[in-house]
């Protein structure tokens, strides 16, 4: 499988098919690569290459006890846009991965990048604070991290069977293959990594990284995102981009990449042609 390894000795596993314009994929807490697997499949039968990684802690890559920070996330992306020589790239993140992929842009750089596309992301700040009156409590960010540590297997299950694709909603029709799917991605990856992850998603402050980004975002956000909340996310990031631009869709959940891949997907492939 391959693997580059950063500078703190990291091995971090990826993802790299096909060819002509690279499109980036890093993907949310605590899953891997493969929850892209819809989007790399499409995209790369419309004739781009398609790269994901395996979050440092996360996936096969290997399961670190530091490092767990949006500092070090950048850091890792970095290395492998480098390793592969990606040029003009579109940067795509999902929840997690939106911050990832903003402060990656704003710490190394926008010579390698071309777009950018933040899906159900937690820039600008998730936690409330005295100037993010918006936020939610710590004390739910808490609560994530004692369900980590206390039963991660029956938690994970929970979460993916309820709010993160919106399977807790009237009417809703659960598919316990991508229940499954969550499930099995999240207990691949490290408890210590899932741990401190929350931490970094959290409470890491994108607001001064997303000022800095020059190039064209489209920020997509469902505004039934019961993990990321509408309000105090997507519209919040848009306005502080030079080149944002805000898409919102009616009733989609936080996992809208899986749920709504065909509507996803198209939207995607505008956005990145025009």
């Amino acid at each position: 499988m391959p693997f580059i390894k950063t500078k703190d000795g990291v091995d971090i596993f990826y993802k790299d098919w096909g060819s002509g314009q690279p499109i980036v994929f890093s993907h949310g807490w605590p899953l891997s690569a493969d929850d892209w697997d819809t989007q790399m499949l499409f995209f790369l039968n419309q004739g781009y290459r398609v790269v994901a990684l395996d979050r440092r802690g996360h996936g096969r890559s290997s399961q670190t006890a530091d490092g767990h920070d949006m500092d070090h996330y950048a850091d890792d992306l970095a290395a492998l846009t480098a390793h592969l020589d990606l040029k003009d790239a579109i940067h795509i993140g999902h929840s997690t991965g939106g911050g990832e992929v903003a402060h990656y842009l704003a710490r190394h750089g926008e010579a390698r990048a071309a777009k950018a596309v933040m899906i159900s992301s937690v820039p600008p700040l998730m936690v409330r604070t005295d100037a993010n009156p918006g936020g939610l409590p710590k004390e739910v960010f808490d609560g994530l991290q004692a369900q980590v540590a206390g039963n991660r297997s029956q938690f994970y299950r929970d979460f993916a069977a309820g709010p993160f694709y919106g399977y807790n909603r009237p009417g809703a029709k659960t598919s316990q293959a991508v229940v499954d799917n969550w499930w099995r991605q999240g207990m691949m990856g490290g408890a210590k990594a899932h741990y401190d992850g929350i931490v970094a998603f959290s409470q890491t402050d994108f607001t001064d990284d997303l000022k800095k980004i020059t190039i064209p975002v489209l920020v997509m956000h469902g505004d039934d995102d019961q993990i990321v909340p509408y309000a105090d996310s997507a519209p919040l990031s848009a306005e502080l981009l030079k080149k944002g631009t805000l898409k919102t869709y009616r009733g989609f959940p936080h996992g809208m990449p899986t749920t709504e891949a065909p509507t996803i997907n198209v939207d995607l492939l505008a956005f990145i042609k025009s």
